[in-house]
């Protein structure tokens, strides 16, 4: 488990914790401190990182950042079987809606968040990742959050900040470099939950990702290494969505379809959730454009409460593989029940209140003779 925390002042990088809550931990462990600055204008505090661990599952752990004694957290670990169940939530921002689709989330548990990208919305005002970290601490300090990059977290400016990603990177630290298929880059990366049950892979919208890039071969060797007799479900996230029947976004994401969709489709991974659009749809089971059994359910969950508002005109008729869509603020939730079978629901922010608005049992596709001939 890496713990990532900020201070103004210089302190030492460690995490102090265990099971009981109080002044005494038996646990520490001392990580890194870096910074960085941007345009010469911004300079950020004190980053520090620190991965704490060997850690008991489904466990409550209380601890402490850089030996300060006037705060304490507490995290639980995810369980190491199934049932498991995430919330899954793109493009958040930091608006009211935000907050209420913050609140909704918390009112009831899970396990692990995933975000398919466009975090903080700083673009290029660096202290608005401060104010977003600020805002999401008390969920993000009290369960794992998995992310991946979007359009937003690129804040590239020709001469002046010639590297992109650069907060992002700095601040949200990803095992990138850890388990059975390391990528080396914070930008594309995977892992495995409930002892190895579930898959995720957390996909680079705009990083090359053609074939012979990086991005690719890594795909291809994780993928290629993932044994569905014990991987029940194998999910993915990008962030610009590869179906779309929103008039908004139309078409960015094709270019990364045509030329992944057949490595996902081969692998028999089971959903593909995205972000970047700004409202909800999901499709039934898709592979090159055409329904199919064998394919993954694409889901758009780009609709976490940016500031940038809701996209709200769809193309009409409907395409017949978008089986829902709907432009309103909210998350979701993916529970995988048991090796069969996981339950997606979508949750509309609706006159701030948690409202179900769209729900479909997902069927591992690792269980279905016909597509694992």
């Amino acid at each position: 488990m890496r713990v990532t925390w900020i201070t103004e002042d210089d302190a030492p990088p460690i995490v102090e914790y265990g099971t009981v809550s109080g002044q005494q931990y038996p646990f520490s462990e001392t990580g890194t401190t870096t910074s960085y600055s941007y345009l010469a204008l911004y300079h950020s505090g004190n980053i520090h990182d620190a991965v704490i661990g060997p850690l008991r599952p489904s466990t409550t752990y209380y601890y402490r950042c850089s030996a300060d004694r006037s705060r304490e957290f507490s995290f639980r670990t995810p369980p190491s079987s199934l049932p498991f169940e995430f919330v899954i939530v793109g493009d958040l921002g930091q608006t009211g809606w935000t907050k209420t689709t913050l609140q909704h989330i918390a009112a009831a548990d899970y396990d692990m968040l995933l975000l398919p990208g466009d975090l903080s919305y700083a673009d290029f005002f660096q202290p608005r990742w401060d104010s977003y970290g600020r805002l999401v601490e008390p969920l993000a300090s009290a369960r794992p959050w998995m992310v991946t990059q979007g359009n937003h977290e690129i804040e590239k400016v020709p001469l002046l900040e010639p590297r992109a990603f650069k907060a992002y990177n700095a601040r949200w630290r990803m095992p990138y470099d850890a388990g059975a298929s390391p990528s080396g880059s914070n930008l594309y990366y995977s892992f495995d939950v409930a002892g190895g049950a579930v898959h995720v892979v957390m996909l680079g919208s705009y990083t090359d990702y053609e074939p012979g890039t990086a991005q690719h071969e890594w795909l291809q060797g994780d993928l290629a290494g993932i044994d569905r007799r014990k991987t029940c479900f194998v999910v993915a996230l990008v962030h610009a969505p590869w179906y779309n029947s929103n008039k908004a976004h139309q078409g960015e994401g094709d270019d990364m379809r045509d030329d992944m969709e057949a490595l996902l489709y081969g692998a028999r991974v089971d959903a593909v959730f995205a972000g970047h659009v700004h409202a909800y749809e999901r499709f039934t089971r898709v592979y090159e454009d055409r329904e199919d059994p064998c394919g993954p359910v694409y889901v758009t969950i780009g609709d976490g409460g940016n500031r940038e508002g809701l996209a709200e005109k769809y193309i009409d008729p409907q395409p017949k593989t978008s089986v829902f869509r709907e432009a309103s603020f909210g998350h979701g939730r993916l529970q995988v029940v048991n090796a069969t079978h996981a339950l997606w629901t979508w949750h509309r922010n609706d006159d701030d209140e948690p409202v179900v608005a769209d729900h479909v049992w997902i069927t591992s596709l690792a269980s279905s003779p016909a597509c694992n001939k």
